[in-house]
């Protein structure tokens, strides 16, 4: 049964991208990390898309946020595993030994499965499913992002919801054979992944991923998202929402604002970022206001 109350976490996808600098980020900010944490409740790790967790990295990632009650991360796998269908005994090995300092600490809350619009439903699509719950059991809650509109056929969702794994939510742009509905009741922890709208880059092949993931949520798309994850919480016992729209700060925008919305209440609004999006000013606290004029950061901890 669902929690009446379910909590709902909201964080942003990466803290390390050079095209931050001067929007999120200042030069007095030494360790981005460190910084980011305080003001979201989770990051979702996406360095290991491309390549596998080294321990002592993500012993320093727990370290510098230690200081932040609450806060989690989430992690994709990695591309190998997503995009070519590689199920390596190497990189099992790799996640497990890599992610240990996380996990052992309770840390990891999701692992993430993004596939790409052409994994459809197969036989052999199953099976690599069925391998990727079994070999990563224990890591994480399993986060499947499926973006094919044959896992929405009833035999599919079946099939998925025998798995108990949690299938993403997703606000993105949208073709006709894509994967377009609310997956309730699927896995016990929601996730909510908020890539944009930006259509035209997004079905572009030639476009590049800051210009595919250049949009910011207009207040009214804004209210439909919150409005989705109010509805789409009450069916787990928790939603962490990921916006996803990274280019120039712009999912750390929407992030905190989803954040102010859903809880009702003024949020930390780093310096740096209330300076370049003046449309920040509606939902920061004071203590973020009187940084800005006064250009510094007000202590998160």
């Amino acid at each position: 049964m669902s929690d009446p109350t379910p909590s709902i976490s909201v964080g942003v996808a990466g803290w390390s991208y050079p095209d931050w600098m001067g929007f999120v980020y200042d030069k007095t900010v030494r360790d981005p990390l460190q910084f980011l944490a305080g003001y979201v409740d989770m990051i979702e790790i996406n360095s290991t898309f491309y390549r596998p967790p080294d321990a002592r990295n993500v012993a320093s990632w727990v370290k510098r946020t230690a200081m932040h009650p609450g806060f989690f991360f989430s992690a994709k796998l990695h591309q190998e595993i997503t995009h070519e269908h590689v199920l390596s005994e190497e990189m099992v090995r790799a996640f497990r030994e890599g992610f240990a300092p996380m996990v052992e600490r309770g840390g990891l809350r999701h692992l993430l499965a993004q596939f790409r619009y052409d994994f459809r439903d197969a036989q052999e699509s199953r099976d690599l499913l069925l391998n990727i719950r079994e070999r990563f059991a224990g890591l994480g809650n399993m986060v499947l992002e499926l973006r094919h509109r044959s896992w929405q056929e009833p035999a599919a969702l079946d099939f998925l919801t025998g798995l108990g794994v949690s299938v993403a939510h997703l606000d993105y742009p949208t073709a006709a054979d894509s994967f377009d509905m609310d997956v309730c009741r699927m896995g016990e922890h929601g996730y909510f992944r908020l890539h944009g709208r930006n259509a035209a880059a997004w079905f572009d092949r030639k476009a590049g991923r800051d210009e595919t993931y250049n949009y910011q949520y207009s207040a009214g798309e804004r209210e439909q998202l919150a409005d989705r994850a109010l509805r789409i919480s009450r069916c787990f016992r928790s939603l962490t929402v990921v916006a996803n729209n990274h280019y120039e700060g712009k999912e750390v925008v929407n992030a905190l604002q989803l954040k102010a919305r859903l809880s009702g209440g003024k949020v930390p609004v780093p310096p740096q970022l209330l300076r370049r999006y003046d449309e920040l000013k509606g939902v920061a606290d004071e203590a973020s206001l009187a940084a800005c004029r006064t250009n510094e950061t007000p202590p998160l901890f």
